[in-house]
């Protein structure tokens, strides 16, 4: 026989048990787009503490729909070693690989809860912990709550590290930079905007705009092209998937250093 009050106990318990435990981390990473996911995927294999908070009900970002609702992305061969360790079906097509977005998107989503990575969905992110000039947690509320405009206070997350995941309008650096009245470390200390599209060079600068911009503050994906003034790239997800990848390497080796 099913018990109803069971049923809401284990959900209730098994939560905030899960919400408990990471409301003090190492990295906390805002935004579930592909660049998000795959750097908390690695950064919870190598045994940190990383949690993920989405505002929408599904992860996954722009990747869902592939190109105009045609759900297949198209990968460069230089991502091979990622999408193996997501283990996707790809064809090959010659310069590039072509996965479908579903599969895709859901094998990051899995491969990353599974290597440890904390995933709180429908929870946004509203302002950010700053104290002696250093970025060092998250303001969070539930999404309804902030799309609703009720007056209802949020709770802080405390992390040794943020990043910045929020895709094209790089919310949560505009925030620090509205609020704070903060310098980035871009050319005018300011977010720089996107530029259009330019596949080539936006997929080139999304990897070489993923960085720290403030103390304990970093961005990627189209976030840091947002922030440091890079092009758009439409629907190749190859520079996504690296520059989640770079965004690992960075973190780990400044959670390292201390």
């Amino acid at each position: 026989m099913i018990q109803d009050l069971m049923i809401s106990k284990l959900i209730v318990k098994n939560y905030f048990e899960k919400f408990e435990n990471y409301l003090d981390v190492d990295v906390a990473i805002v935004g579930g787009g592909p660049s998000g996911l795959v750097a908390g995927h690695y950064l919870a294999k190598d045994g940190f503490k990383v949690a993920l908070f989405e505002t929408k009900l599904s992860p996954g970002g722009g990747m869902w729909g592939g190109g105009m609702m045609f759900n297949e992305i198209v990968l460069q061969k230089n991502t091979i070693d990622i999408l193996k360790d997501f283990e996707v079906d790809l064809k090959d097509e010659k310069d590039y690989y072509v996965v479908d977005s579903v599969q895709m998107t859901s094998s990051l989503i899995y491969k990353s809860s599974r290597a440890g990575l904390k995933i709180f969905n429908l929870i946004r992110v509203v302002d950010v912990v700053l104290k002696d000039d250093s970025v060092c947690g998250i303001v969070i509320n539930w999404n309804p709550v902030e799309y609703m405009s009720l007056h209802v206070d949020p709770i802080t997350v405390i992390s040794k590290k943020v990043l910045d995941a929020t895709g094209h309008p790089a919310e949560l650096t505009s925030i620090l930079v509205k609020k704070a009245n903060i310098k980035l470390y871009t050319p005018s200390g300011k977010i720089e905007g996107e530029k259009p599209m330019n596949a080539d060079l936006g997929e080139k600068e999304t990897v070489e705009n993923t960085k720290e911009v403030f103390k304990n503050f970093y961005v990627c994906g189209m976030a840091a092209n947002g922030v440091f003034g890079g092009f758009r790239m439409g629907p190749i997800f190859g520079g996504m998937l690296l520059s989640g990848y770079k965004a690992y390497k960075i973190l780990k080796e400044d959670l390292r250093k201390g």
